[in-house]
């Protein structure tokens, strides 16, 4: 690079700058990372421009998996709501035939016993007037014999013939009428034999009909309870201690219902007694079960569309502070979503909370708490009671937050556990 000059001429003079090889050197590097740079810089924005394109477009796929699931999910939901509401409406049917069955029942034992009181009475009776015919005849053929042994001809007196006649002739009368009632008697009786018979016939067909009706209750009781126990069980909740602890606390409400007695004598209980008792008892279960879900976190906060952002354990934290545990599960949506509690419960903590922001604490029964954090809007009060899909709140970013989203812990006992535990055992209850 040889030493260059670079005049410069104007009107009254001509100057020059002189360019030595280090300082054309120094422009031309100058020059050289000027370009460089640009290109780089160029090519940077490029790749992240196409590298965010594709993101976008494999978030947008994922989000549409997630909803094409979530709607699965939720025609599966409505589907067995469907049936377990057309099975509880079977069953209130079958309930009210066996309550008519049972009335059936009850009048048809009442006019057996009727019948049963008639016929010892006619039986009586007829024993009665049979003795009185029996006493009538030998007392007619004593009277008779004393008159034809102890009266001669020449002794019987116009009187004494009149008298011994008039006594024949009643004593005749009263034989045929003690015929003619034991003929009626007769009849009777066997008229009402046949009445008892069919009675018995009925009787015999209203028990086949009651033990299609408690078998048809018993398959009924059965396919509602298995999903229910299965769902507490997936849980980690035990049923027998859950239904205890349930009974305790509605003890005073009536407790279960009262059993049917179909024995009017004072025996030991009947079959279909024992089964309708069982029946009810079950119900009664049924019933505790029902009070208990209500009352654990068995439904999703978010009931509009949204995505999983991110799930239960260990993670990459999204501020860059390396992998820590994520004790709860996030749902994305629009800001202000509506919140939802997810069970029965009391208001404990409702403000903000440090990295949580506007947060919402709900202590439901069984040593269970549920957290709402993130929200954008608060819209309960500690001390509150609330009930399962009750609106707490609206979704947003406060606290420690990169975007839109609803964090949701499910915690037992002061431990955290996976929301989706719950969440998956009652998608095929509720």
């Amino acid at each position: 690079m040889p030493e260059r000059r670079l005049f410069l001429k104007s009107d009254s003079e001509t100057r020059f700058i002189r360019l030595r090889p280090a300082s054309q050197a120094l422009a031309i590097g100058g020059t050289t990372l000027v370009i460089g740079w640009t290109i780089i810089a160029t090519a940077v924005l490029l790749m992240d421009s196409i590298g965010s394109g594709s993101v976008r477009d494999q978030a947008a796929r994922q989000q549409a998996t997630y909803e094409a699931r979530l709607n699965v999910l939720a025609s599966a939901r409505d589907a067995r709501a469907a049936e377990a509401h057309a099975a509880q409406e079977r069953f209130n049917l079958a309930l009210s035939e066996v309550s008519a069955m049972q009335e059936r029942l009850l009048a048809s034992e009442d006019r057996r016993r009727e019948l049963e009181t008639g016929i010892e009475v006619i039986q009586s009776t007829l024993r009665r007037t049979m003795q009185e015919r029996d006493s009538a005849r030998q007392e007619a053929e004593q009277l008779v014999a004393a008159a034809a042994g102890e009266a001669r001809p020449d002794q019987v007196t116009g009187a004494d013939a009149q008298e011994l006649a008039a006594t024949v002739a009643f004593l005749t009368d009263a034989l045929k009428d003690t015929a003619g009632q034991r003929e009626m008697i007769a009849e009777a009786a066997q008229a009402t034999k046949s009445q008892a018979d069919d009675l018995a016939l009925e009787l015999r067909l209203i028990e086949e009909r009651n033990d299609r009706i408690f078998g048809q209750l018993e398959e009924a009781v059965a396919v509602s309870l298995e999903p229910l126990d299965e769902m507490f069980r997936a849980a980690g909740l035990p049923p027998d201690r859950i239904i205890e602890e349930v009974r305790r606390g509605y003890s005073g409400q009536g407790g279960p219902l009262m059993p049917i007695s179909m024995s009017t004598k004072g025996s030991a209980p009947e079959p279909d007694a024992l089964r309708a008792n069982d029946i009810l008892r079950r119900l009664d279960e049924m019933n505790l079960y029902r009070i208990a879900a209500e009352k654990a976190p068995f439904d999703t906060p978010v009931k509009a569309a949204f995505r999983f952002t991110s799930g239960f354990g260990y993670r990459r934290d999204p501020k860059g502070a390396g992998t820590r545990m994520h004790q709860g599960t996030d749902f994305a949506s629009a800001h202000g979503t509506p919140i939802y509690a997810t069970g029965d419960g009391t208001v404990i903590h409702a403000g903000w909370q440090g990295g949580y922001g506007r947060m919402v604490k709900i202590r439901h029964s069984f040593g269970i708490e549920t957290l709402y954090a993130h929200l954008s809007q608060i819209r309960v009060n500690v001390g509150d009671r609330v009930s399962r899909g009750e609106r707490i709140g609206d979704m947003g970013s406060s606290g420690r937050s990169t975007g839109t989203h609803l964090h949701y812990e499910v915690r037992v006992n002061g431990t955290a556990t996976n929301p989706m535990t719950y969440i998956r055992a009652a998608r095929d209850v509720f």
